[in-house]
Parts: C-alpha cells; sequence; structure tokens
C-alpha cells in the first residue's frame, strides 16, 4: 500500500471544502447599509403569499419599516384559505403602498411560485424588483443593503440580479441539526466571488427567498414565463439572466434578512425533498455524484477512524483524525459568522447523513410525480416541461 493512500483517501477530500468555506468566509458580501436607489430607479416589492396568515404580517410590517423608499408594495394572495386575505385587508387600511393582487387559479403547465412571481412582474411598476417569500422578515437596514449590492460594480459591471441567503432562524433540534447544511452546501464547492465574474450558468447559486433583478434584465430574461414549470425557479432565472449577458450576484443575507423555512424535522424533510434532486440537475448521474463527494469528503472520515484504531492502524488513524478535523474547522467557521449551534457542529455527520437521505427521497419524489408543496402536487420535470 501506498503510505499516501490513508491521507488521499481520508483527508484530501476534506481539504478543499475547508479552502473554499474559508475563501467565501472573508469574501461573501453583506452589503453596506445606508444607501438609497440609484438616482431615477423606483423600487417594486414583491411577495407571493399563498396560506401564509402566520407570517405575512411581520413580512409587511418589516418592509414598511425599512430604511429605503418604496414605490410599492405588491401581494400576490394566491389562493389562500386561511386569515391571510383578511389580515392583508387589515393592513391596507395602515399602508395606502400596499397592494393584494387576487389569484385565480394557477394555469397548466405553471409551478405555482414562478406563476405568483409572474403575476406581480406583470403588475410591478417599479425599475427595480425585490422578490421576497412570505416567510422572510427583513432587517431594518436591509433594502439599503441589498441596494448597495446592486448598485456596487463587480468585474467592471453593476449586478442585473442580486440573491441573498437570509439568517436562518432555527426552533427545534432538528432545523439547529439540519439548516446548517444549506450554508455548508453554498460554501463547499465553489468561490462564490466567480458568480458574477464568470459568465458561464452553470457558475451559480441562488436563494429566492430574496431576489432583487433589475425589471429590464427580467424582461429580457423572458420573464417568470421563461421557467414556469420549473420547482427550482430562483436557479432557473438567475441561470436565464446569466445566459442573457446579464451579470448574478450571490449574497451573504445574513444581515439583510431573517427567516425561518421549516418550523419542525418533518416540514424540514418535506421541503428540502421538494427541490433538492431537481436542484443538483434532476439526473441519477448527479445524484450518484453528490452521494460519492458527500460521503467521501465529510462522513468517511468519522467511520474510519474508530475502523482504524480496532485494526490498530496508526497510518489510517492519523489520516482519519486529520480528516475530521478538517471538517470541523470548516463547520466552526460556518458556525461562527452563521450562529449555527456548537453541538450541531460536532454532530456534523450525522446531518451529512440526513442530507443525503433527503436527496435519496427527493429523487423518489421526482420520479413518482408527486412534489408536494403549499397544498399542491407537480408531476416529474420532464412532464411539467413537455409542451
Amino acid at each position: 500500500m501506498h503510505p499516501a493512500l490513508p491521507w488521499l483517501l481520508l483527508a484530501a477530500p476534506a481539504a478543499l471544502p475547508l479552502l473554499f468555506t474559508a475563501i467565501n468566509a472573508l469574501t461573501w458580501p453583506r452589503g453596506r447599509p445606508g444607501l438609497q436607489p440609484e438616482a431615477g430607479l423606483r423600487l417594486s416589492v414583491l411577495v407571493p403569499a399563498r396560506n401564509e396568515a402566520k407570517n405575512i404580517e411581520a413580512c409587511v410590517r418589516a418592509i414598511f419599516a425599512s430604511d429605503a423608499p418604496l414605490l410599492e408594495l405588491l401581494v400576490f394572495d394566491d389562493g389562500s384559505t386561511d386569515a391571510t386575505p383578511q389580515i392583508l385587508a387589515r393592513l391596507q387600511g395602515e399602508y395606502p403602498l400596499l397592494r393584494v393582487i387576487q389569484g385565480d387559479g394557477l394555469p397548466a403547465g405553471w409551478v405555482g411560485k414562478p406563476h405568483a412571481c409572474h403575476r406581480l412582474s406583470q403588475e410591478a411598476r417599479g425599475d427595480l424588483l425585490l422578490h421576497l417569500d412570505a416567510d422572510v422578515v427583513l432587517a431594518p437596514d436591509g433594502l439599503s443593503r441589498l441596494l448597495d449590492l446592486a448598485a456596487r460594480p463587480v468585474g467592471g459591471r453593476r449586478p442585473d440580479l442580486v440573491t441573498a441567503v437570509p439568517r436562518q432562524v432555527m426552533g427545534s433540534a432538528a432545523e439547529r441539526l439540519m439548516m446548517p447544511m444549506l450554508h455548508l452546501t453554498y460554501s463547499s464547492w465553489l468561490p462564490l466571488i466567480l458568480i458574477p465574474r464568470v459568465a458561464d450558468g452553470r457558475v451559480l447559486a441562488a436563494n429566492g427567498q430574496v431576489l432583487l433583478v433589475r425589471h429590464a434584465a427580467l424582461q429580457a430574461a423572458g420573464g417568470w414565463a421563461a421557467v414556469r414549470h420549473e420547482i427550482v425557479d430562483d436557479m432557473a432565472m438567475c441561470r436565464r439572466v446569466k445566459e442573457q449577458g446579464g451579470c448574478v450576484l450571490f449574497a451573504d443575507g445574513h444581515r439583510i434578512a431573517a427567516c425561518r423555512m421549516y418550523d419542525s424535522g418533518p416540514a424540514l424533510w418535506k421541503g428540502f425533498s421538494k427541490n433538492l434532486y431537481e436542484g443538483i440537475g434532476g439526473s441519477l448521474t448527479g445524484l450518484l455524484g453528490v452521494l460519492l463527494l458527500y460521503g467521501l469528503s465529510f462522513v468517511l472520515p468519522f467511520l474510519a477512524l474508530p475502523l482504524a484504531a480496532a485494526l490498530q492502524a496508526p497510518t489510517w488513524a492519523a489520516a482519519a483524525t486529520a480528516g475530521i478535523a478538517l471538517n470541523l474547522l470548516t463547520r466552526t467557521i460556518l458556525a461562527l459568522r452563521h450562529a449555527h449551534a456548537p453541538w450541531a457542529v460536532l454532530l456534523h455527520p450525522v446531518a451529512v447523513l440526513g442530507l443525503l437521505g433527503i436527496a435519496v427521497n427527493s429523487r423518489r419524489w421526482s420520479q413518482q410525480g408527486r412534489i408536494e408543496w403549499a397544498g399542491r402536487t407537480y408531476a416529474a420535470r420532464a412532464q411539467r416541461s413537455a409542451p
């Protein structure tokens, strides 16, 4: 056996995610507060809402409490059957700039969120369109941070689209264990500073919870109708903008907004299963690649250490220990930047195995054509995208 083999198998795969995570921790932009919109540009905020009674009021009030002037706030009520319409009607009495657009059913061939964004963008009058999920709560200076990111040149040009990951609010133990996987996935495989500097649409990451786009760039990309069948609509839209020659910036939204994506373990399982498989390309090859990459980088060292100790293989034990240390350092960097629970860092391989289980389930749902979300069920991607 070559003496380098244990190190190549158990330590080297964990080194690259650590390197990228360290680079991203130093370079991932958060935006500077206090900036007003570019001269002559007007800002519309667009919020799709379907049965969001527990979230919509906090979302709306935070938007109007922000530090940048709005042209309008448009909310699309997508057939809500809870108290969402009544809450919005009451809020309209307080905020004259709030306008509610009533949905009238989902057309054939459309996924719910792209359709809601399409309807909102058709009604919007702003030059800048900020799409916010209804469970997102803007920070008081969140809008000005976004405007700063949109106005600041990157590689000699201003971004046409800015997408950001809000601070993830985590309540249950399952959320605290699993939600850091979102940041791990974003930070481990790509220097994020390349996204606005490289024209290739494959060099990309996105988060549709916070998405600011220039109206003209959205129209040039074909609008939301161009991605009407996409479950992972944020990635699809960002790719469209890049393909049309636009500049896309992916930002750390920790200081821009907060969001509790899921309020329990079962909701998290369902939510990630909805889009994980399609988010990695919707192919078995892509899924197998993810299983191999994550298993090799993030799980194997933890499994190998007790085995090496039992077999009294000191070189393998040393390499496994190094791999574990690299993993824990990666997670510690993320925990410090994004306020993850320290105990979740120590349970890192458990969380990764959970993520891989979700990925397998996501493929199963997709293949069976039963992707469920917000009270709707969607067919497999090939069927949704068929003419």
